[in-house]
């Protein structure tokens, strides 16, 4: 058991543990393609990207979508997406990560907003399954708030404390869900978010999983 053995890290997946920036640029233009909206930047999505993602689009086209707009966009935006992450893979260094971090007697799991049936086979075909306490993915329609699914995912997470645990993410919302629960969070410059965006949040934010880790370790001891 390593010093901080009842530290808990909840891992985020798309952004985070998962690298599929370009998948999501690629979805969102086509999305957005549907609409007559002009097709975004990594840059200026980073900019601009909040959730619920209806609001993301609301800053876009200068009003909120209608519900067959959202409907429509949201179904293009799974379809493109579902085909273009198999070309996406793990985070570089993420695979040393979460064995250093498992061999030390510590645990962790994954929540993510990503579809639970679509996301459990994706993490097995990784083959990093086994290092977590629970892989829980959204059930029911997208677009809502990651909080109450953080109040329920450590819930299920039996032994873990709230405040011995670190949630690592690349969204605002990330460190939103964790606080709503009483954890810590550290933000990570590399998926959707820009670091400005999320430095407005007030915790940590680095450049690498390597620096979440860290500071994940410094956060729970």
């Amino acid at each position: 058991m390593g010093t901080y053995g009842s530290a808990h890290i909840v891992w985020d997946w798309n952004g985070t543990l998962f690298h599929d920036n370009d998948a999501v640029i690629g979805a969102t233009n086509a999305a957005f393609a549907e609409v007559g909206l002009e097709p975004i930047t990594l840059e200026r999505y980073r900019a601009l990207y909040c959730v619920p993602v209806p609001k993301f689009y609301e800053r876009l086209m200068g009003r909120l979508p209608t519900t067959d707009e959202w409907e429509a966009m949201d179904q293009i935006f799974q379809r493109y997406y579902a085909e273009h992450r198999l070309g996406c893979g793990l985070t570089e260094g993420a695979v040393e990560l979460l064995t250093g971090w498992r061999s030390a007697g510590r645990s962790q799991s994954i929540l993510s907003m990503y579809g639970h049936e679509e996301l459990v086979p994706l993490v097995r075909g990784f083959g990093i399954e086994p290092h977590f306490l629970r892989v829980q993915g959204r059930t029911g329609p997208s677009g809502g708030s990651k909080a109450e699914h953080m109040v329920r995912h450590l819930q299920r997470l039996e032994g873990v404390e709230p405040t011995r645990t670190v949630v690592i993410g690349d969204a605002a919302d990330d460190a939103v869900a964790a606080l709503h629960v009483g954890a810590r969070a550290v933000l990570y410059t590399g998926g959707s978010h820009s670091r400005a965006s999320l430095e407005s949040v007030g915790v940590p934010v680095v450049d690498s999983l390597e620096e979440a880790v860290e500071e994940a370790e410094r956060l729970a001891a």
